[in-house]
């Protein structure tokens, strides 16, 4: 299972990169969406310059793929992965840490442009589809 960062849905549904391409050979069963990640999208919607167009692309885009829910598992990753990465000093962000923790919980590789920041995370496996 692929669990698409926020900024690879951006890319999406800009154009932009190769996400889109990379995005459409892969089963929409295969995708998974971290609710973090759709927090942060409808938080984006109310600041958008097209707001409607987009709420019509993210309701399209969640109705054929998984919102992955933030649970008890991925509640316990995502506090390890936080452990760890203060106890080595290199934290990253509250929210990706949560997105992070998502992903590993549910076994998935996190798609994301942002890979110098996930990288850190050992129990993390990442791919960027922008190039």
């Amino acid at each position: 299972m692929y669990a698409l960062d926020t900024n690879t849905l951006i890319y999406f549904f800009k154009g932009m990169g190769k996400v889109g391409e990379r995005l459409l050979k892969i089963p929409p069963s295969a995708i998974g969406v971290p609710s973090v990640v759709l927090y942060e999208l409808e938080f984006g919607l109310r600041r958008s310059s097209q707001p409607q167009k987009r709420r019509v692309q993210l309701e399209e885009f969640i109705g054929a793929t998984t919102v992955l829910p933030f649970e008890e598992k991925a509640a316990a990753a995502a506090a390890q992965i936080r452990f760890e990465l203060e106890r080595a000093g290199s934290p990253v962000g509250p929210l990706d840490t949560l997105i992070a923790g998502t992903a590993v919980a549910w076994g998935a590789t996190l798609v994301t442009r942002n890979t110098r920041e996930f990288g850190r995370i050992r129990a993390l496996r990442t791919v960027d589809w922008y190039e």
